[in-house]
């Protein structure tokens, strides 16, 4: 009907035009066919980018958006709609990102988006609203010497074009975590036990690169053992979620981090690792009451053992290829808002994938600590998150989601095979959950 109406009206004004041959009529003509248009481009007031199956490219998604907030723009993250997909004031800056970056996107008009936000509205869908307002300072806890593996989360975050800083002992014992909204804590054993590839990697070049810098650091800092100095910086860590800060973690040093907590005071290193034998009562002497996550482990205490303690399943479980999915849980999008966020996928059941610490055994986990993610039939916890003071943290077990065994010398995963990879958007979901405005709870 506009077409119609639109060609008999620009007909008969034309012909009106020409039998009237007035230039100033011209002039008003061509500014009133002006106005009309433009007022109709700008209906087209926002980007709605879906995030479910016909998203081409999740990953680059999740960069426009930290890229919308860092031009003090904000995004509102709609959550189980269409996957949890993101809504941005139109600018023409933003489609043209969009485009390069590959990502799927629609511009919609101005009752468009309300009746979008209407439909989120109603308290009979699991749906809601989430207002990010501010692009988190990120930092990446990783080690400066080159090591033979590759991280999930810096591979997630340069895929995505997200900017984060790498930090390592020296900048977290002198204080620079403040500095940072979220911190990611790399592939670490921070018991002081190198991971407890010494059996098989302690002739390797960058096995002895590793306990070499990882010493002289602990001398630099006025401690007599690496455990030691993990030690002081597992607790600087703690202050930071403590004080309100972020932290989200992978594979061996969520399990790793708890275990020096536990251990705080105790020995539980042997002589390969500090120079002296562990202390034969060290498994009594274990504080459960300083972890984050986890409670009544036990530690294992030979060397040669690939495995810092039981809660890790890797050497436990029996699950194959075949049957290694975990499930995410489905929760109230209105009242529990943060797991919400931290679960939104286009996937509820995601491929499992191994790691050092591959999942966390259910038995061991703190009966506070929320669970996002399982294999139930395996009684694993994949996926967990908690508080901490002011702060939170999130722990994601496994070490990379599109590599199921990453070995020791594998090369890094190309993301751009794996646009669309739901276990990468768990990690993702975490860069984005401290921009979110805090909602008032509901009475």
């Amino acid at each position: 009907m506009l077409i119609h109406f639109l060609i008999y009206y620009f007909n008969e004004k034309f012909r009106y035009i020409y039998t009237l041959k007035s230039e100033i009529f011209v002039k008003k003509f061509f500014i009133i066919f002006f106005i009309f248009f433009s007022s109709l481009v700008s209906r087209a007031n926002y980007i709605l980018i879906p995030m479910d199956e016909t998203q081409k490219n999740h990953l680059k998604a999740y960069g426009i958006a930290y890229y919308t907030l860092q031009q003090d723009v904000e995004v509102s993250w709609l959550l189980n709609y269409k996957g949890g997909s993101f809504m941005i004031k139109f600018a023409d800056l933003l489609e043209k990102e969009c485009i390069i970056r590959g990502i799927t996107y629609d511009i919609i008009a101005d009752v468009q988006a309300a009746t979008i936000l209407n439909e989120i509205s109603d308290p009979e869908v699991n749906m809601d609203e989430v207002k990010l307002q501010k692009a988190p300072k990120i930092a990446v806890y990783s080690p400066p010497n080159k090591e033979p593996w590759d991280d999930a989360v810096t591979l997630a975050l340069k895929y995505a074009e997200i900017p984060y800083d790498v930090v390592y002992d020296n900048e977290v014992l002198d204080g620079k975590l403040p500095l940072y909204d979220w911190l990611h804590m790399h592939h670490e054993d921070f018991t002081g036990q190198y991971g407890k590839f010494w059996s098989v990697y302690h002739n390797a070049a960058w096995y002895k690169e590793d306990v070499a810098l990882n010493e002289d650091l602990a001398r630099k800092h006025g401690f007599n053992k690496v455990s030691e100095l993990k030690l002081a910086v597992v607790k600087k860590i703690r202050d930071f979620v403590a004080g309100g800060g972020y932290l989200f973690s992978m594979c061996s040093a969520p399990d790793s981090f708890d275990v020096a907590l536990a251990a705080d005071g105790v020995d539980i290193c042997e002589t390969m690792f500090d120079g002296d034998p562990m202390d034969p009562d060290a498994q009594n002497k274990l504080n459960y009451d300083n972890c984050f996550a986890f409670t009544n482990f036990k530690i294992s205490k030979n060397p040669y053992e690939y495995e810092i303690s039981t809660i890790d399943v890797t050497q436990t479980r029996k699950v194959t290829v075949a049957n290694d999915f975990f499930s995410l849980f489905d929760f109230s999008a209105k009242w529990d808002q943060v797991p919400t966020m931290l679960c939104q996928d286009h996937e509820t059941v995601i491929k499992g994938f191994m790691g050092q610490t591959t999942a966390f055994n259910k038995d061991q986990v703190k009966s506070n600590v929320l669970i996002m993610g399982e294999n139930k039939a395996a009684g694993e916890a994949k996926y967990i998150h908690g508080e901490y003071g002011k702060g939170t943290w999130t722990f994601l077990g496994g070490h990379d989601p599109e590599d199921y065994q990453h070995l020791v010398g594998d090369p890094p995963t190309d993301l751009n095979l794996f646009p669309n990879s739901p276990g990468y958007r768990l990690i993702l979901n975490n860069v984005l959950f401290p921009a979110a405005k805090k909602k008032k709870q509901k009475t």
